[in-house]
């Protein structure tokens, strides 16, 4: 007589397997706030909308009565941007500052450390003081330009000499630039008034006031930075094991840190080119996620994205209300929650390994 057996998990499967389905909720559960705060975005403001005029004001047609026609104005020209706009920036810094602190091996490496954001800070000055530029879709494309060139001159001057490649060595470049690009910043900025105009408003960081035509474009860079992103994640795990045990491996250490390099360029590039240098964010939300998700990079990064677009998305909301019926900036909310959160790391000793 035949007797069937059930298999049963091994024991070293079972925490596995547990701990896949801990993350998989969490990350369910997060995308949740996330939806609940963009809904949130679109009712929030000078103007407090009700969730069926938020409903009106998508799918209303320029045919309705006149009250409609204003809901649906504010809605789709205002506030869908602006949402979009946060989500979209928010993913990308946030999955930047996860993954610079993977490549440097540095948990209080955040993205600035490439030089991106004060050098589009730089390139938005010079546009503006040479060629009088004051629509943010004429100088977004050179803050873009100016992110992506500091990250290659950091990324450069990080592979020459004796420690190339070194995460030190790139920490250093990248201070390096950075001290240097703020200081040509400012003095382009203090000989040109209408620059020192524009840099105050951009430099605080801000998802207002940015229509499609700009958010379009720096989505297509933003998702070919998240592409080559997922793509590396495997190995950036290898990489935090150190060089030599990834190298024996069989990880192409050059490579692998020159796409993520590329990646990260990309990610906080574009996001900084759109709404203006955001600080603290991804380093934040990168220890946030290590908490939630574990030192796995396969589920950290996207626990970071989506922690990254509700902070930055929550920050938005409650600028909207705490001074109305004016606005505080989106960038100076998430300094604001960043700089204890940064102390309070410190004190507890959160920084001594990633």
């Amino acid at each position: 007589m035949r007797t069937s057996t059930v298999e049963r998990p091994s024991p070293a499967r079972a925490p596995a397997a547990d701990a896949r389905r801990r993350r998989t909720r969490g990350l369910a559960a997060v995308t949740a706030v996330l939806v609940i705060a963009a809904v949130a975005s679109l009712a929030v403001g000078a103007r407090a909308l009700t969730p069926a005029e938020v409903w009106h004001g998508l799918f209303a047609g320029p045919e309705a009565d006149q009250k409609l026609t204003d809901i649906r104005l504010i809605v789709q020209t205002v506030r869908v941007p602006r949402t979009v706009l946060a989500v979209v920036a928010g993913i990308a810094l946030g999955v930047g500052g996860a993954l610079i602190q993977g490549y440097t091996r540095n948990p209080i490496a955040d993205t600035g450390l490439l030089g991106v954001n004060t050098g589009a800070s730089f390139a938005v000055v010079t546009a503006i003081s040479l060629f009088g530029f004051t629509n943010p879709f004429q100088y977004v494309w050179f803050a873009f330009l100016g992110a992506a060139l500091a990250g290659v001159v950091v990324f450069g001057l990080s592979s020459i000499g004796r420690g190339a490649g070194n995460p030190l060595t790139l920490a250093l470049a990248g201070q390096g630039v950075t001290v240097f690009l703020a200081a040509m910043t400012t003095a382009v900025a203090l000989s040109d008034k209408a620059a020192l105009n524009a840099l105050r408003f951009w430099n605080a960081g801000s998802v207002a006031g940015v229509g499609f035509d700009v958010i379009w474009p720096v989505t297509g860079f933003i998702v070919a930075g998240l592409v080559l992103a997922l793509a590396t994640l495997p190995s950036v795990n290898l990489l935090n094991l150190g060089d030599d045990v990834a190298r024996g491996l069989g990880v192409n250490i050059t490579l692998i840190r020159t796409v993520g390099i590329v990646a990260i360029t990309l990610l906080a590039g574009a996001a900084t080119a759109a709404c203006g240098p955001i600080a603290f964010l991804g380093l934040m939300v990168a220890h946030v996620a290590r908490y939630l998700a574990g030192p796995d990079y396969r589920w950290l990064v996207p626990y970071a994205g989506l922690l990254g677009a509700v902070v930055l998305l929550v920050c938005d909301i409650v600028g909207r209300v705490v001074v109305r019926p004016g606005e505080l900036d989106a960038g100076v909310l998430v300094a604001l929650l960043g700089a204890p959160f940064f102390a309070v790391m410190v004190w507890r000793g959160k920084f001594k390994s990633a």
